[in-house]
Parts: structure tokens; sequence; C-alpha cells
């Protein structure tokens, strides 16, 4: 179990961190939220060691092992891909020496009924438990499968690092975290870097994997499908949820709805405190009761809305001028950098109106075919835009091309047209730039507030035809959402590539894929698209694969086929699951217990009045009828895996 006790910190006159804890469970799988500049960050940083606090501290057991993903990397050069990725096994490869030497000396020696040849024969096995426990047996196929999800081909894992783009030796980093065995992984952005279909298998690869995780993403339905628990850090202090993101949204809601109302009371009654106060004060008889009214101000907590979390960006994009029916068409359009062919023999056209997502694997050629419709880039065979089209594109490195040494106020007057330039300051405030901050400097913005800008200034022409390269990328999750909102009311025609499938849900009707240097039209949406790729029956497919080559040879087998070690690892397992098992009857009857508790007082009317004045009363009663279902869910899950453990035994 992981604690996290009392943090604090004061960052200038700001506390980022107001004395907050909460724990990680064995297993527990965590979304941390809040708007940019919460702490998120900080937060990871500071339970992997990283960062240090002004008080309190974090607990966790002895021997704990943390996994750490930050943003960004030092990236190491000198080594293969298997060779970096394989760097990380460092207990692995201590272990298998130390299994060899014991060995060697067994076999040299025959003083068999010696003490020290007994120790010998007890630290083999030992280190062999220990060698099973972490993988040893199975890194290999374990390695391969997790380079090959996260996108590389076997002819890659020889090639050196430094081949590879700041992107791509990202993901090898990520592999190295995946492959060794950790208690809790701490994952701040993982999908950055990665596309579509390496996001669905790092997907399911979290979803089963036996450790704690807590992690920071701006991709919703990535959150969703792995994240159980929500804790979102707001002005300072943290609120647990014991549901996925989207869920937690509606519970944050009710939250703000009840602050407000009871903000609304608190100045009732000091306002009404204030009249009494000013009635009395001149009273010498009152005197006495005026000055215990002051101290109850003075020592009354006001109440805070978690107001810089409703902050959201606001705009529409102008009206589209109208085009020529045909916007982009392209025949026998092939594009290549030397030797190395990036797609070939291109055909396809796009329609006034349509909503295109271009999908596909990193580095298929989706960012060279916007750049050769955008920026005319050399290529070959024909492209042609249609009639009358005027377009915006939004580049992938757009944030990077805009001009350091300008102020935001700066850079959105000298690209604004003349009639526009006067409301400069309204465009920015549309995107949260507001007071002091026109002022400062690009070059000291965040990538979310750099990608804000380059947002805001493609608004200051209307456009017909509208080209996005990840446009997402270091938006926070409001951001997105106001983004595809804009993008829905648009009324042009829509090019975006994303990796973000909750981005593209409703988004994009016509999806082109980006494969084996061909690109292929799908006419359909996202979902649709997947589901016909069939990606879900793949990963199990490999899945299924990969635990057949990675299963070790048996040594000596007994009647059921199983050798020795795997006897002794299904026996650890049935007890493990049992301990899962009761532990989790043992809650749900506790849980059970607390809400029958409730109920009962709910129907008394005078204990009812008092529960209903506790400010977070309804939201804590939910989260228990939330966190009993999933305790029941959690127990047939962990049921059925015992069932299945003691009948391999029994087979």
């Amino acid at each position: 179990m992981l604690g996290i006790n009392k943090l604090s910190l004061q960052l200038n006159d700001r506390m980022l961190f107001d004395g907050i804890s909460f724990l990680v469970n064995p297993g527990e799988k965590l979304g941390l939220v809040g708007s940019n500049g919460a702490g998120k960050s900080t937060l990871l940083k500071t339970i992997a060691g990283e960062a240090t606090v002004d008080s309190g501290d974090i607990s966790k057991p002895k021997d704990f092992a943390i996994g750490y993903l930050p943003q960004e990397l030092p990236l190491h050069d000198g080594k293969t891909v298997w060779e970096e990725a394989e760097s990380s096994l460092s207990e692995i490869k201590h272990l298998q020496t130390a299994i060899d030497d014991l060995n060697h000396q067994l076999a040299t020696r025959e003083d068999y009924e010696s003490d020290s040849y007994l120790k010998l024969i007890e630290d083999l096995n030992h280190y062999t438990e220990r060698f099973n426990l972490v993988g040893g047996y199975t890194y290999h196929a374990d390695l391969e499968k997790i380079l090959q999800g996260l996108g590389f081909k076997a002819e890659d894992f020889h090639r050196q690092t430094r081949e590879f783009s700041g992107g791509w030796r990202m993901r090898i980093e990520l592999a190295k975290l995946l492959l060794a065995k950790h208690d809790v992984l701490l994952l701040d952005e993982p999908t950055n870097h990665l596309d579509i279909h390496s996001i669905i298998w790092l997907e399911s690869f979290l979803k089963e994997y036996e450790g704690a995780i807590i992690m920071v993403s701006h991709d919703r339905t990535f959150l969703d499908n792995i994240t159980k628990r929500t804790v979102e850090i707001v002005n300072g202090k943290v609120y647990d949820y014991p549901v996925p993101y989207s869920k937690f949204l509606a519970f944050r809601e009710e939250r703000r709805t009840l602050q407000m109302q009871e903000q609304k009371n608190q100045e009732k009654e000091i306002k009404h405190t204030e009249e009494l106060i000013e009635r009395f004060r001149y009273k010498a008889s009152k005197a006495a009761f005026a000055q215990s009214l002051i101290k109850k101000l003075e020592k009354m907590e006001r109440i805070e809305i978690d107001d810089d979390d409703s902050r959201k960006i606001n705009f529409r994009f102008p009206p589209a001028p109208r085009s020529g029916k045909v916007v982009i068409k392209a025949e026998n359009l092939a594009k290549s950098y030397g030797d190395k062919q990036i797609f070939a023999k291109v055909n396809l056209e796009v329609n006034r109106g349509e909503r295109i997502a271009f999908v596909g694997q990193n580095g298929q050629g989706k960012s060279t075919l916007v750049k050769v419709i955008a920026d005319s880039l050399d290529h070959d065979g024909l492209i042609e835009l249609g009639h009358n089209v005027e377009f915006g594109y939004y580049a992938q490195e757009q944030a990077k091309t805009l001009e350091g040494d300008k102020t935001l106020l700066e850079t959105i007057e000298d690209a604004a047209p003349e009639d526009l330039r006067k409301k400069a300051r309204d465009f920015l405030g549309a995107f949260l730039f507001s007071g002091e901050d026109v002022d400062k400097k690009v070059k000291v913005l965040s990538g979310g507030e750099k990608g804000r800008l380059a947002l805001c200034k493609l608004l200051l022409f209307p456009h017909n035809l509208l080209i996005m390269d990840e446009p997402t990328n270091h938006l926070d999750l409001k951001s997105k959402e106001m983004l595809k909102n804009a993008l829905l009311q648009y009324d042009g025609t829509l090019v975006v590539v994303s990796h973000d499938r909750h981005f593209l849900q409703g988004l994009a009707d016509k999806i082109f894929e980006f494969r084996d240097g061909k690109v292929r039209e799908f006419l359909g949406n996202i979902d649709e698209y997947l589901e016909a790729r069939k990606l879900d029956d793949f990963r199990q497919l490999e899945k299924t694969k990969t635990e057949e080559e990675a299963k070790p040879k048996a040594e000596k087998s007994d009647n059921s086929g199983l050798s020795y070690n795997e006897r002794k690892q299904l026996d650890k397992d049935i007890r493990k699951a049992e301990r899962e098992v009761k532990s989790l009857e043992q809650s749900i009857e506790k849980e059970e217990t607390k809400i029958e508790e409730i109920d009962s007082k709910l129907h008394d009317p005078e204990q009812f009045k008092e529960l209903s004045k506790e400010a977070d009363f309804y939201e804590k009663y939910e989260a228990r009828k939330v966190q009993l279902e999933k305790l029941m869910r959690d127990w047939e899950k962990a049921q059925e895996h015992l069932l299945t453990l003691e009948a391999k035994k029994e087979a």
C-alpha cells in the first residue's frame, strides 16, 4: 500500500498542495486529474522521489518498487533497441549470474552431505523461485511482445537507438518501464508519441497489469478504459472518487453545485451577522454581544468554489466561404526520402463538407501527406486543391513555429487583418489568456498554452478547409472538449490527424488508414473502423500466441503435465486468489453494514435533517453504493479466477 500523507507545498504565494492525503491499494488503477498547473506532474515526481515538498511524507513498504514515466526522459545512445530495452532487467541479469554460479559450484563439488553443500541447494532454490517470479523464464517473449505492441518491427530490434526519432525513443523508455516488475507505475501522459493502434495495445496491457497505476492522461477514453478511481487536485486539495473519469465529471458538477449553495447560504449568514454587529456595536449593553459576533466572523472559514477548474476555452470558427464540390484530389501520389518510400500510388478525393480522419501507425506518412497538401512539399504524382479553397493548417509542430520573443498580444495583432487587430485581446480571452497574460513572451508558455495560442491564430481568417495535425497534443481534457465542440459546429471541410479516439468519435465520418506504404479509404466513423479492423480479436490472438511461446519448457512433469516450478507457482497463485476472495467478501460485508446504517438513519426525520447538513453527505453516500457495486464485480472476477486455477490443478 502506498500512502500520500499530508503533503504541503507552497510555490510563491500559492499553495500547490495544502495537506493532501490519500492511499493507493495494491493493484488499484487511479486517474490523477486537474487543470493545467494544478500539480499533477509535481505530485508524481514527489511520489517517485524526484521532487520534495515543504511537509508531509510518502509511506510505502520495504522493497517497494516504483516505476516512473515523466513526459520527457533523457535518451541514451550506444545500444540497439533490444539492448536498451533489456537494460531495465538488472535484477533478472543478477539472478541469472547467481544461479549459473551456484550450478557450477554444485557440479564441481562432491561433499553432498555437508552443511555448505545443502546451503548451496537452499540458495539455488531461493534464487530460482525469485527468478521465476520476476519473469526470468519469459522475459524474451515479454520484451518482444511489448516492443511489437508499441509499434516496433522485428527488424527494428537490432537497429541503434540513435537511428530513431525522439518519439520512438520515448517508446523504448516506456517498454523498459513496462517490462520491469513494479509495485506501482507512475505514468505522466503515457500516450504521448503513440499512434492509435499502440494506444489500444497499451490500454489492453495496463488493464492486465498486476501492479497499481497512478496515471495522468489527457486521453479521456484511455482513462475511462483503464482506471476505476479518479483523484482530482484543485485549489491545493484533493477530491477522491471511486469511479472512472466520465462518471467523475457528474460527481464533480454535483460538488460544485453544493459548494455554490453553501457559499450562498454562508454569504447570507455573513450579511445578517454584519447587520447585527452594526446595530449593536455602539450600544453599551450589547457591546459584548457585538464583539462575540465579530470574533465569530473572523474565525469563519470562507467557502471557496473551484472556479479555476471551470474555466474553458470558448470559441467558434468563422463561417466557411463556399468552395467547389471537390476540395482535394490526389492521383498516383507518392513521397519518399532518399531510398525510404513513405507512401505510393495514393488516390483520394475529399468533397465539400466531408470530415476526414487520417489514422495509422507513426511513420506511415499521415503528417507527410498533410504537409504535401498544405505546404506543397516535394512529391511525385498529382495533388490539387479545388475551386475557391482557402485552407487553415494546424501543424503538429505549429507551437514551435511561434516567435518566442514576441508577446501573446503582439503575436495575434501581427497575424490579424487590420479590422480584427483591435479585437486581439478578445480573441486571446477566448483561449484563457487575459489581463497580464497577454504581455507574456511566447517562449515562457507551456506546451498546452502554445497550442492554444496557435489555435487562436487559426480563427483570424475564415477557412473552408481545416487541416489539423494532432491538434489535441498538450491540450487538457476541457480544452480538448471545447475544440471538438467548435469543430462539430464548423461548416467547412475537415481533415484531422489524431490518435485520440474520444476526440474523433462523432467528428469524422470517413477514415483514411495509412499502413504499409498505402492509404486505404474506409467509409464510417472511428468506432466502426476499429471494429472492422477487429483489433480486439487481433490483440487476443497476439496474447494467446505470446503466452504459448512464453511457457518455459517442462523439466520434470507430473500427471497434469506441469513442471515442478509450474506446480509451485500454481499453488502460490491459488493461495493468493483465495486470500483475495476472502478479503473482498469481508469488504463487501463491511460496506453493506455501513450502507444499512445510513439507510436506517435516512428513515428518521431528525437524523435525516442532520445528515443533510453535511456538505458532501450525498456525494459520499452515492460513492459508497458505487464502491459496493465495484466490490461485487471484483468478487465475481476473483471467484471466477480462483475456480479456473483450481480446475487447472485438478486437470
